[in-house]
């Protein structure tokens, strides 16, 4: 891209690269100018024939460059929606999928509007999930944990830019942070990816430990069903996304652990996304 390019060749050289790493490439090339322009969408379409000076191309070079080495959309423009609200992603966090809305609807519906319960997201990442029920679900107090100091630095962040004051943010391994204390409901979108998933190959650009989990996918939630176990209040519930394949292994393995009233919801896409049980206490 050259010195001085007008929006329109812009768009459309850049539109051209993007073929080959994007299902929306002309979309990608209008956010990246736009952001690199620091101008709305509409203003490029409104100027199509005004030329970029060498700062503007040299930014959207870049950008578009990271995008066709597979970096997602979000990394780049440092944000993405969720469940209505503009959140915060580094490479430090999973970028939120729309499937993963499925989980928090399925969590709401087992949560009254003015329940004062106590719900634990494990994994939190972005703290998208977490933010979602606690913005939803003022009553409840929520407890969000992750591994990773960078993710939840992020989650922070994101719940202060949000305004969620009902979410406490806990570093640690899955449940450690709280073995002493009880739930209502534990939610978690774990990494459950194989570890030799050749689909791992077009995520290189997200945390690994937050996608894949040992040679089936199924450690995490193994070891989650599992400990969870002791920290469920009665009737409490636990929900996993997961898998489109990986249904009827997560059903055996929370039956295994002592769960019961085990359920699965489909996403938009017709596919098994979410998992439900109850604890037997």
């Amino acid at each position: 891209m050259n010195d001085f390019l007008r929006i329109s060749d812009a768009l459309s050289a850049a539109t051209d690269r993007l073929r080959q790493t994007s299902e929306s490439p002309r979309l990608d090339a209008e956010l990246l100018l736009a952001r690199a322009l620091d101008v709305q969408r509409s203003y490029l379409f409104a100027h199509p024939e005004e030329e970029m000076d060498s700062g503007g191309v040299e930014r959207f070079s870049s950008s578009v460059e990271r995008r066709v080495d597979g970096m997602p959309m979000a990394y780049i423009t440092g944000e993405k929606e969720f469940w209505s609200m503009t959140l915060i992603v580094t490479p430090a966090t999973l970028v939120p999928r729309p499937e993963t809305e499925v989980l928090v609807e399925q969590a709401l519906m087992h949560i009254p509007r003015r329940a004062e319960m106590q719900v634990l997201d494990l994994g939190t990442g972005s703290g998208a999930v977490a933010l979602a029920i606690a913005r939803e679900r003022p009553a409840c107090e929520i407890v969000a944990t992750d591994i990773s100091e960078g993710a939840l630095f992020v989650a922070r962040e994101n719940a202060r830019q949000t305004m969620v004051p009902n979410v406490e943010f806990l570093l640690g391994n899955w449940i450690e942070p709280v073995a002493d204390r009880k739930f209502d409901m534990v939610v978690s979108n774990p990494p459950y990816v194989a570890s030799s998933d050749p689909h791992l190959d077009k995520l290189q650009h997200e945390p690994q430990l937050a996608l894949a989990a040992g040679s089936d996918g199924l450690d995490a939630i193994r070891q989650i069903a599992t400990d969870a176990v002791g920290i469920m209040n009665p009737d409490g519930k636990i929900l996993f996304e997961h898998g489109e394949s990986q249904a009827d292994a997560i059903a055996a393995i929370l039956e295994a652990a002592g769960w019961s009233d085990i359920s699965n919801t489909k996403d938009l896409a017709g596919l098994p996304r979410v998992t439900t049980a109850s604890s037997k206490q």
